[in-house]
């Protein structure tokens, strides 16, 4: 039960899968990082800044547990799954700055344009970005991974991080401040699920797609799990946006500027009942989507426990 909603049954040991597997990303993220050959060391350091910050590294967590679905050793692609965490972070750094929503705080600690100012910044983001994809091309070089592959993966990445993905999500919620109350029911609402759709469920659902497609998954699967993390990542910004005007600012770890900004956001479209129901619905649709999968149900049930997890999160 979230905020009188009932959600399906949730089994708290994914805090604990969720946590370990952080971890082990969490050393890997590091160590690519400092790695980077002739790396200026400011922008070495405002780039882990940001990625020190924390996070239940969800999308690559969603990377490692579809590839598990098909074949054992997750390591294998822990290159792909930072490179989704490289790309998710720098798309935060680039979210708080003035020019977007001018957040002072993330994940309970300053923004990184209020350490490091906004021009280092602004290339923190641009080299986790960049860098991500030279992090991501070296699962090529990882016995058992078919470099052919890889390929894949890079477009997968690319297209939904791109001007069609995560960045036209972003332009789209850029565009949407402010927008007219009387017309809300009705172009409002394509709007609005174009922004979801791309600003945040495109990198959750190319973590899934990504992990199949390392994992040589057959065709059907992959679309399978595609669709399930597209509903899973629209079910998160659902949630997001709840939280952004119910959570315990200090928990929450940032100020939640929605309001403030004069977002288009499900709760200033249809409040947080009914935000809250439709969350619901998509993690049903989610469920139903992956019971499809004729493979291992302690596998499938992961990332129907991650799904389950995005929902009852109070941050």
């Amino acid at each position: 039960m979230i905020y009188g909603v009932n959600l399906y049954n949730f089994n708290v040991n994914i805090e604990s899968f969720l946590s370990k597997r952080a971890r082990i990303i969490d050393r890997e993220l590091k160590k690519f990082i400092n790695n980077i050959d002739f790396g200026q060391p400011k922008l070495i350091e405002a780039m882990l800044y940001s990625i020190n910050a924390g996070g239940k590294r969800i999308r690559p967590v969603l990377a490692t547990a579809a590839y598990e679905i098909f074949k054992p050793d997750f390591r294998r692609i822990l290159p792909a799954a930072c490179s989704l965490e490289m790309i998710h972070t720098y798309s935060l750094i680039h979210d708080d700055l003035p020019a977007m929503d001018d957040d002072n705080f993330r994940r309970g600690i300053p923004t990184n344009h209020k350490v490091y100012g906004e021009g280092l910044a602004v290339l923190a983001g641009d080299a986790l970005l960049t860098n991500a994809f030279n992090v991501l091309a070296m699962n090529s070089k990882v016995k058992g991974i078919k470099p052919g592959n890889v390929l894949k993966a890079v477009e997968i990445l690319s297209a939904k991080a791109g001007a069609g993905g995560m960045a036209g999500g972003q332009a789209a919620d850029l565009e949407a401040e402010g927008y007219p109350l009387e017309k809300r029911f009705s172009s409002a609402g394509k709007l609005l699920n174009y922004i979801h759709l791309h600003k945040t469920a495109d990198l959750i659902q190319a973590g899934v797609q990504i992990g199949a497609v390392l994992a040589d998954a057959p065709e059907k699967d992959c679309r399978i799990l595609s669709n399930a993390g597209r509903m899973m990542g629209l079910a998160f910004q659902i949630v997001d946006d709840v939280l952004d005007v119910t959570a315990d600012k200090k928990k929450l770890g940032k100020s939640g500027s929605d309001a403030r900004n004069k977002k288009l956001t499900y709760v200033s479209m249809y409040g947080i009942e009914k935000s809250l129901k439709k969350a619901e619905e998509l993690l049903d649709r989610t469920r139903k989507e992956l019971s499809l999968l004729k493979r291992p149900a302690s596998k499938v049930k992961v990332i129907e426990e991650i799904a389950g997890y995005i929902c009852r999160r109070d941050r």
